[in-house]
């Protein structure tokens, strides 16, 4: 196929310079003898136009030449580089199934029409996301370094120190009691924070600290003249209120 191409080729330039050759023998015939003022000027000019026609066809079909010997290795490498790696897949390709492939392509254009839009959307909630996240991140590097500058993290070492200590001193047996009597712990506790019991225990304590401690042993008559103190009445009355709960409450079995 080839070798007939070039052949045909050949024989088109010769005939071209042939043609070439006759074409300027016979302007030079008619220079010769007839002068360029006379009535043979259109003729001339139309000889010159045939030269320079075919000056124009043998300078694009010697492109074409050089163009065709530039593309044709490409293209012969391309074809044995295509059958080389076509025959790796062998009897596992079938030329009816590329064209069914072809024809399942043309049926599902708006499916794949849809689902790169949905790509695209994807691609875009993306970036949307990302941009969020980097502003969360950077809003909680800025809220991590407020705690640390304000000590949680310290307080936080701290409290784990305490718990590590409560484990190491009770055992599970404790933590079970614990458990067992959490909800009467939590209602000593409430009744403890009570407003007037705050008031009692705080105003108790101020006296204690500011009431000087009698120096010496007190005598009854001593005791008998606080008596007389209606403060002192109120607080024995409470007192004793408080040991007649005590009393109340059953004894525990010793172990």
């Amino acid at each position: 196929m080839d070798a007939s191409s070039d052949l045909d080729m050949t024989q088109l330039h010769t005939k071209i310079d042939q043609l070439t050759a006759q074409v300027q023998a016979q302007q030079a015939q008619i220079e010769l003898l007839v002068p360029k003022d006379n009535g043979y000027q259109q003729l001339d000019d139309k000889l010159g136009a045939v030269i320079a026609y075919v000056d124009e066809q043998h300078r694009r079909q010697a492109e074409m030449d050089e163009f065709k010997n530039d593309v044709l290795p490409i293209a012969n490498h391309m074809v044995k580089l295509s059958i080389d790696e076509l025959a790796e897949i062998g009897s596992d390709f079938q030329l009816e199934d590329m064209f069914f492939l072809i024809k399942r392509l043309l049926r599902d254009v708006n499916l794949l029409t849809d689902l790169l839009g949905r790509m695209e959307g994807a691609v875009e909630l993306f970036d949307e996301v990302q941009v969020i996240g980097n502003q969360a991140f950077h809003q909680a590097v800025l809220e991590l370094d407020r705690m640390e500058r304000e000590g949680y993290f310290n307080f936080a070492r701290s409290g784990y120190k305490v718990i590590q200590r409560i484990v190491e001193e009770f055992d599970e047996e404790d933590v079970n009691a614990l458990g067992d009597n959490i909800v009467t712990i939590l209602s000593t506790v409430k009744n403890l924070t009570q407003p007037e019991i705050m008031d009692l225990t705080n105003n108790a304590l101020s006296a204690f600290n500011e009431e000087p401690v009698p120096d010496g042993n007190v005598s009854v008559v001593q005791l008998l003249r606080e008596m007389s103190d209606p403060k002192v009445r109120r607080g024995l009355a409470r007192l004793m209120n408080m040991v007649k709960v005590l009393a109340d409450q059953p004894a525990q079995p010793k172990n």
